[in-house]
């Protein structure tokens, strides 16, 4: 009887101990991006059509922040993900892929088409003005800021990981920039399953 008492006590606490978990997981991590479906951006694709969150419900994501004059990390970024995309096979038609601009002032739509047109056919570009730009930043907990060059010219600083988004809006993870194709190719999956 005394077994059987501890048994329960043992089972209630650990019922009551999931429950109390279960109920502050809800609470967001304000250094994880927020599910889609909590996002409130408006952009303009390389098209000239708008998107929101919204337009993205029911497909996995993948969303990178860059920027047109970038030298480095955001096309070395496109072609990693054009070479994700090629591995996954057809099973890459079924996700949203997008570079959201942290450079609103010089990558206007047809920029946008220009520049992603040497990558996938499958990503698509977006822009806004600056203050959707900082709306769409906020909601993805990105980073970017504005740093004159030498020369007159400005470069921008910005977060560069690849974030992924399964269906239903849920945040999934990031790839990290240079996080070897064994380890992308496979969250993406994950995304997709």
């Amino acid at each position: 009887m005394l077994f059987l008492a501890g048994v329960t006590g043992a089972a209630a606490f650990t019922l009551g101990l999931g429950a109390w978990r279960t109920r502050n997981r809800s609470v967001h991590n304000p250094l994880l991006p927020l599910p889609l479906t909590s996002m409130d951006w408006r952009l303009t694709n390389h098209v000239g059509q708008e998107v929101t969150p919204a337009d993205w419900r029911g497909r996995p994501a993948m969303v990178f922040f860059g920027f047109t004059y970038c030298p480095d990390v955001c096309p070395t970024t496109l072609l990693d993900i054009a070479d994700w995309l090629e591995a996954l096979g057809p099973d890459a038609d079924r996700l949203t892929v997008a570079l959201i601009s942290v450079d609103p002032e010089r990558d206007t739509p047809d920029a946008l088409a220009n520049y992603i047109s040497h990558f996938d056919p499958r990503i698509i570009g977006l822009t806004g003005s600056v203050g959707a730009t900082a709306r769409a930043a906020a909601d993805f907990r990105v980073s970017f800021k504005k740093e004159p060059s030498g020369d007159g010219d400005y470069t921008m600083n910005h977060t560069a990981g690849v974030f992924l988004f399964y269906a239903n809006g849920q945040f999934a993870s990031i790839i990290d920039f240079h996080e070897d194709r064994r380890f992308a190719v496979p969250k993406i999956r994950r995304i997709l399953a």
